[in-house]
């Protein structure tokens, strides 16, 4: 493979069918870093399922972050853009479609313009699928016979973007109840903030850790539990730090248990969280009179 060019290759449909369903083309390709595409618009349905590597692919304004095995879809009228990633660019395959069955064809597969991203839909089932597609067009069938061919093929793409969509909106918690897609990322986030609340956080980290867009992720998050990931970060360290304080830990200890290099800082932050400094706070809970044995203030 040549770093410095895109490298595709592609099968066009020279007489698409009028039938409910019309393939028009279907490739796959090897972008170089920070290849774009768009903003832009399109006229039919385009969905591409990543291979391998990462890129960033924004819909009616909302981004996400896609990595092997996640496919993505370009919807008529809506405006799109996509970008391979800097350092690990995404290797895709991607198929064209349109007809007047073609809505249909998505509400029926879950995945629309809210929400357009399949995750774990890579199998050898889909692999094929997109191979057998995109060499329909190669053989001297004539119209009818490869229009018949690729219809199929695009169903059975189709028909495991569903299944893929359908699995992942429905895992069965422990409880065994049903889980949606925005109650497993705020899980996710949840579970990474409890883990890892005493270490260095930023959302941009996090997001990138857990491999959802930033501005996606927030949303879903406040949607839950009426926080911000930072508002709700502050209020896990400042309730474990008051459990601390109650401790015979030094600030310096809490402060850095709960995630502050700086005791001073910590202080700051524990003032407005409580309306109290930490020593304050630690003497209410002893109920030592001020003055009497006083350490040295937060």
């Amino acid at each position: 493979m040549n770093p410095d060019h895109d490298e595709y290759v592609l099968g066009m449909n020279p007489s698409p069918s009028g039938g409910e369903l019309a393939v028009l083309f279907s490739g796959e390709g090897q972008p170089v870093p920070l290849h774009k595409m768009g903003p832009a618009v399109h006229d039919y349905y385009l969905i591409h399922t990543v291979l391998s590597g990462h890129g960033d692919f924004t819909i009616g304004g909302i981004g996400y972050r896609c990595g092997a095995g996640d496919s993505f879809a370009i919807f008529p009228g809506e405006l799109f853009s996509y970008q391979a990633d800097e350092h690990a660019p995404w290797r895709y395959a991607w198929f064209a479609f349109n007809g007047p069955g073609a809505a249909a064809a998505m509400d029926a597969i879950g995945v629309t313009p809210e929400s357009p991203v399949v995750s774990g839909s890579l199998n050898p089932h889909l692999r094929n699928a997109y191979e057998q597609l995109r060499r329909c067009f190669e053989a001297s069938l004539g119209a009818e016979l490869s229009n018949l061919e690729a219809e199929g093929w695009l169903r059975l793409l189709l028909h495991q973007l569903g299944a893929a969509r359908a699995k992942k909106r429905f895992s069965v918690s422990a409880g065994g109840a049903a889980t949606t897609d925005s109650d497993h990322v705020v899980k996710q986030a949840l579970q990474y903030l409890t883990l890892q609340y005493a270490q260095p956080i930023s959302v941009s980290g996090m997001s990138a850790m857990l491999g959802y867009h930033r501005t996606h992720l927030c949303k879903l998050f406040k949607q839950s539990t009426g926080m911000s990931p930072m508002q709700y970060l502050l209020q896990m360290r400042m309730q474990r730090a008051e459990l601390l304080l109650a401790s015979d830990m030094t600030i310096e200890q809490v402060a850095s248990s709960v995630g502050y290099g700086d005791a001073l800082y910590f202080s700051k932050k524990f003032r407005l969280w409580s309306g109290l400094s930490p020593s304050e706070y630690r003497r209410v809970l002893r109920k030592v009179p001020v003055g009497a044995g006083e350490e040295r203030r937060g």
